[in-house]
């Protein structure tokens, strides 16, 4: 079945001069899930979808990046060699990648909005309970947790926020929700920047002594759990979920609702009177019909939980996959592996040269004291975190005209390249440039990635496919941010080669995408 593109559509969804008895009639038929989105139409309600869900994007970005800033310190008070570092910001990534598969098949049955509330709340509370944290193996645990609840959220978000959608605005949304990040990583290295330099904030309970890092642990779960209490009050389930699910009513009174706040000022009510809802496959015909058959329903349940995996290889979705699963495992070792380092890296270069430049004052990094804090560590890591605003900005104004995946393609060029001059360059102020550089280009990278993702599935598919594909991307966080570990103390060149190789080989893959630009969700 070929896919139809928005234009397909236009002419029937934009009149705007249509006669008393049409409209009669118009109220009276039942509409299509993308009829029934356009007349909704945009306007109040998905700007403030767009806040709520943007704010939850934020808030896994903090969550992830926090422990990238707060290695330079806590690594004295829980003792850790550069290998812990790599285990401890790989932790999150093993969690993440558990959650991923877990959340995503959860979402495509039991409904987006009340999954993303129990994975925020899963995420802020072991994010808070680890600044109480004594030893490194009990925060590497609670960093574990919070992961899980990270994975959940990340591909449940985009696919609840595109839902929403007109398809002619879509991939502009989707890149404005995939800039929150930013927010998200700038709010993070803000607050490290005003709060971990700060001795004063410190305090002595007997049994542990509460550092400013910790305090910066705590308010980075706020985030999560402000946006799991705001979905859990005020928001709505995805329409085109409940569609899907052939809750007919509910899907119309969603709709219901979008319209009267995007119309405020209207007289006239939603114009359907009913919604087309495909036929559904039964697929529990075959469930055991005793509730003390307790292994064969655990064994219905694993199929069924399987069956969203099998058809992602099965054509026409199997090269996409395929394509799609290199290019995670490419960009999030690369960016993972090298953004979570930035910090100890600036930490490295803080008495000039490059970070790879001097290896015996790096193989003796862990004899330091990490007091006094050096608050140029954190400046710098702000500064990097807010390059990343030209290329969110570049991707909301070029995603529609450009497509994702030319967008993606190049980014990924680009960022490649840059990782190369990392390595090479001689100087402190010209690595802080380069990584400003990267950290610009890479964004557009995930921006485009994010669109080209959830319009390359179907609805019944989608959180499932982004669940699969951001777990096998946890894998290839988990092995970069290990190499790390182990090799920057030794080798720096070989963790820094493999992340440009990875990043061009991304690049290249991408080109074997199908074009996404304005294409209806199915």
């Amino acid at each position: 079945m070929p896919r139809l593109s928005c234009e397909d559509t236009e002419p029937l969804l934009s009149s705007t001069h249509i006669e008393e008895d049409e409209e009669q009639a118009s109220s009276r038929k039942k509409l299509s899930y993308e009829e029934a989105v356009e007349k909704a139409g945009f306007g109040l309600f998905h700007w403030l979808l767009l806040v709520v869900c943007g704010w939850a994007n934020a808030s896994d970005a903090v969550e992830i990046l926090c422990v990238s800033f707060l290695l330079p310190t806590a690594r004295c008070d829980l003792q850790l060699s550069s290998a812990d570092m790599g285990i401890l910001t790989a932790s999150i990534f093993l969690g993440m990648m558990v959650g991923g598969c877990v959340w995503g098949f959860l979402a495509d049955r039991r409904g987006r909005r009340s999954i993303l509330v129990v994975s925020l709340a899963v995420n802020g509370t072991f994010g808070a309970v680890a600044s109480l944290a004594p030893t490194f193996w009990l925060f590497l645990l609670l960093r574990f947790f919070s992961g899980v609840g990270v994975g959940g959220s990340i591909p449940v978000i985009f696919s609840y926020f595109s839902e929403f959608q007109p398809c002619l605005r879509r991939g502009a949304m989707i890149s404005a929700l995939a800039a929150f990040w930013m927010a998200g990583n700038i709010l993070a290295a803000g607050v490290a920047w005003l709060v971990i330099p700060r001795t004063s904030l410190n305090a002595d309970w007997g049994w542990l002594e509460f550092k400013s890092w910790r305090l910066f642990v705590v308010l980075c779960s706020i985030p999560s759990l402000s946006s799991a209490l705001i979905f859990r009050l005020f928001m709505l389930e995805s329409p085109k979920f409940l569609m899907e699910a052939g809750r007919e009513m509910e899907a119309l009174s969603v709709f219901q609702k979008i319209y009267k706040l995007n119309n405020r000022g209207a007289t006239k009510p939603f114009p359907a009177s009913g919604l087309m809802i495909r036929p559904k496959d039964d697929e529990v015909k075959n469930r055991p019909s005793h509730s003390g058959l307790r292994l064969q329903r655990f064994t219905s349940q694993l199929k069924q939980a399987l069956v969203p995996l099998k058809q992602l290889f099965v054509r026409p979705l199997a090269s996409r996959s395929v394509v799609l699963l290199i290019i995670f495992f490419c960009i999030s070792f690369g960016y993972y592996g090298l953004w979570m380092w930035f910090p100890e890296l600036f930490k490295r270069a803080e008495d000039g040269g490059s970070p790879c430049a001097n290896m015996s004052r790096a193989q003796n990094t862990e004899n330091e004291n990490c007091y006094p804090v050096k608050t140029a560590v954190y400046m710098e890591g702000f500064i990097t975190a807010a390059s990343n605003l030209p290329g969110n900005i570049f991707t909301i104004l070029l995603m529609d005209r450009i497509g994702g995946k030319i967008l993606l393609s190049i980014s990924l060029l680009v960022s490649g390249v840059s990782v190369f001059i990392i390595y090479v360059v001689k100087t402190k102020t010209q690595s802080l440039i380069v990584s400003c550089v990267f950290s610009g280009v890479s964004v557009i990278s995930w921006n485009a990635l994010d669109v080209v993702g959830t319009e390359l599935y179907p609805t019944q598919l989608r959180s499932s496919a982004l669940g699969v594909l951001t777990g096998v991307g946890r894998v290839a966080a988990i092995m970069g941010n290990v190499v790390f570990g182990q090799l920057v103390d030794s080798s720096c060149a070989v963790p820094l080669m493999m992340v440009c190789v990875l990043l061009l080989a991304g690049g290249l893959a991408a080109l074997c995408l199908p074009q996404t630009k304005q294409t209806q969700l199915t």
